[in-house]
């Protein structure tokens, strides 16, 4: 019986499963908490949670990871060296070095100027032991890419370096964005190339030896080969794979799935099965790409949101991330006792009185602490503290330790009271040190100047009410409404009563959902059907939906897309744009006929290199007409060709 297992790399946990695609089965599921500083950790252990594995049955391993998307807004990644072919940047660029050279194309595909190869070659002896990768972007280079294979080539012969065209990347306009594209891409390769090689280990030691697939931002698959290639493709890989979960767990065409990990909370909206393609580009970490990715609307609020109150006792809920009380008090119990102590209405500046904080790491660099941080990291070496025992164990006010830097570092990392330790305190879930979790909100519900009793149900109704608004938010950008519905009075006003804040305004509100909610994720339990209720929708938890992203990462499919231009040639013929070369034909119809053979060889190809044997095709054609101003004649504008090759990867013995 051939199984897949399909494992996803979250922000807090990993998450996987074992799925029998005919019968549409979770034979097996588990979890482990995920090991940022090396994700291969978090991987292992989540199979070894599954038991003993007959890695014979395993006939394909498919991975969505969030680290493309982390070392983007983190900011990480090596050294790209940029060279710029026939236009300068109009913003800034991810790059270490810049290099602006002749060259380049007009709209038709006709060289502006002559590729200056000299240039090119000045530009590599500069770059040498300064830049690890190389990108290489030509203005236009999707209507003609010879230029960028030209200066390929060419680096190749003088330095063995990867590069990285932005031409392979996306056929869509827009230089810059194309330019940004393929400078992130470099900056990722050595980081995936990581990836991939400590995942294939943890395999190799459970002798599981077959393909391994990755999941991209559109919730398909692409080979390992091309992952290595094209590591960019993988941004938002995990919220893809969860509506990729959403439709193989429930078969809901029409729905809002909505998937509330740790970190965050994030929703798209489907139509027939599938959910609207951001065709501009998916944006991560102040950057705009031109990846074409799902739309989805992420939002800070998940089941370790940090829960504070502020000094005018209003409940502050995310977006910023911490650890569980009652997960870390599980491993380390003191916490207990130290939370028991903590007198409530103590003064912190950036801290509050349920904070508690762990070693994460153990730091190598030794000159970058100052005295202080080493005591920090020495006093936390066996055990969590909280906020005040900790400045006891270093004899100074709480205010004045030096956290913050220490915590950016991800040396260590702050513990208090989040949506997963109300569940502990509701006892809807109870999987960790439940005592713990009442320490904390004691603590929070004296802040709060209310009875203990009152709390759990007013910190449940600020986080259902959060949902409604994330719910209605991702409508409002489905729409391309920017602003934020929370900072509107107006909007506060009239959606008060419906999210449980104000009564009595002369006049009740009332939505009503047209899809119904797929909820997914450990805690939504807990949460969503009271969103539901508010919403006047139902709520679909499927059973699974706590693994529903290594649900979806085991179920996807490959899906090869090669789309072909065709317009009117300068001096008459037809020019046809393909993402490899730039051809002249007479004839209109010689032009589409080859187009589309060629796209459709292109496509099937690339579909049966990542597995799929016998690959569906799906042909969409687009001709593109102008009527003259007298409004007689038809103007040919343009036709445009897609050809889509998809398929669930399969390989036999």
């Amino acid at each position: 019986m051939p199984l897949i297992l399909g494992i996803d790399t979250g922000g807090t946990f990993t998450d996987g499963v074992l799925l029998d695609l005919d019968t549409k089965e979770v034979k097996r599921k588990a979890k482990a908490f995920t090991t940022r500083g090396d994700l291969s950790i978090g991987i292992r252990n989540c199979i070894e949670n599954m038991g003993d594995l007959d890695p014979r049955q395993v006939q394909l391993v498919s991975l969505s990871t969030t680290l493309a998307t982390n070392a983007i807004v983190e900011g990480r990644g090596c050294r790209v060296g940029l060279i710029m072919i026939g236009h300068e940047s109009s913003g800034n660029l991810p790059a270490h070095q810049v290099f602006v050279v002749n060259g380049g194309h007009d709209i038709k595909g006709i060289p502006v100027s002559e590729l200056d190869l000299e240039a090119i070659r000045r530009a590599v002896t500069d770059m040498r032991g300064q830049v690890d990768t190389i990108a290489i972007s030509s203005y236009l280079s999707i209507r003609n890419p010879e230029h960028e294979q030209a200066a390929q080539r060419l680096i190749q012969e003088l330095w063995d370096v990867p590069i990285v065209c932005a031409h392979q990347l996306t056929t869509a306009l827009g230089y810059y964005e194309r330019t940004v594209t393929a400078c992130l891409n470099a900056r990722l390769l050595p980081i995936i190339a990581e990836l991939l090689a400590a995942v294939r280990s943890v395999l190799k030691e459970k002798n599981i030896t077959t393909p391994l697939m990755i999941v991209k931002g559109d919730g398909s698959l692409m080979s390992e080969t091309m992952t290595r290639e094209k590591p960019i493709e993988t941004i938002l890989s995990g919220p893809a794979a969860s509506i990729v979960g959403a439709v193989f767990l429930t078969g809901s065409d029409s729905a809002l799935a909505l998937d509330m990990g740790g970190t965050t909370t994030d929703i798209a909206i489907l139509e027939s099965g599938r959910p609207r393609m951001n065709r501009e580009g998916a944006t991560v970490g102040g950057w705009k790409t031109r990846v074409e990715a799902a739309e989805i609307s992420t939002f800070g609020l998940g089941g370790d949101s940090y829960i504070q109150v502020s000094k005018d006792r209003k409940l502050i809920i995310g977006p910023k991330r911490v650890w569980p009380l009652s997960v870390i008090a599980d491993k380390y119990p003191n916490l207990v006792d130290e939370l028991k102590k903590v007198e409530p209405n103590a003064q912190l500046i950036d801290s509050q009185p349920a904070d508690c904080f762990m070693l994460v790491k153990q730091p190598m660099d030794k000159d970058q602490w100052n005295e202080t941080e080493w005591k920090i990291i020495h006093a936390l070496q066996e055990c969590a503290h909280n906020i005040f025992t900790l400045a006891d164990i270093l004899g100074k006010d709480p205010n004045l330790l030096p956290l913050k830097g220490l915590e950016q570092a991800q040396v260590i990392g702050r513990i208090s009271f989040t949506p997963t330790d109300l569940l502990h305190v509701r006892n809807t879930f109870t999987a960790y040190n439940v005592e713990a979790a009442q320490a904390g909100a004691r603590i929070l519900a004296h802040r709060l100047k209310i009875e203990m009793d009152e709390f759990p149900e007013k910190v449940l109704n600020e986080i259902e009410a959060g949902l409604c608004m994330t719910v209605l938010q991702s409508f409002a950008y489905r729409d391309g409404l920017k602003g934020d519905l929370n900072s509107e009075a107006s909007v506060e006003f009239l959606l008060g009563n419906l999210l449980h804040r104000t009564h009595q305004l002369g006049f009740k509100t009332h939505i009503t959902l047209d899809y119904p909610i797929v909820a997914l994720g450990a805690p939504v339990t807990g949460y969503l059907p009271a969103v539901g209720d508010s919403l006047n929708t139902a709520v679909l938890i499927p059973t699974h939906a706590e693994v529903a992203n290594a649900v979806g990462a085991a179920a996807g499919q490959v899906a090869e897309l090669v789309r072909i231009l065709i317009k009117p040639g300068v001096a008459g013929g037809y020019s046809v744009h393909a993402p490899w070369k730039r051809e002249v034909y007479l004839y209109l119809e010689d032009a589409e006929k080859n187009a589309l053979e060629k796209a459709k060889e292109v496509a099937l190809e690339r579909a049966r290199l990542a597995g799929v044997p016998n690959p569906e095709l799906f042909i969409e054609k687009e001709e593109v007409t102008s009527h003259t101003a007298g409004g007689d004649d038809v103007v040919f504008l343009e036709t445009r060709i897609e050809v889509t090759a998809i398929g669930h990867p399969t390989w036999e013995e």
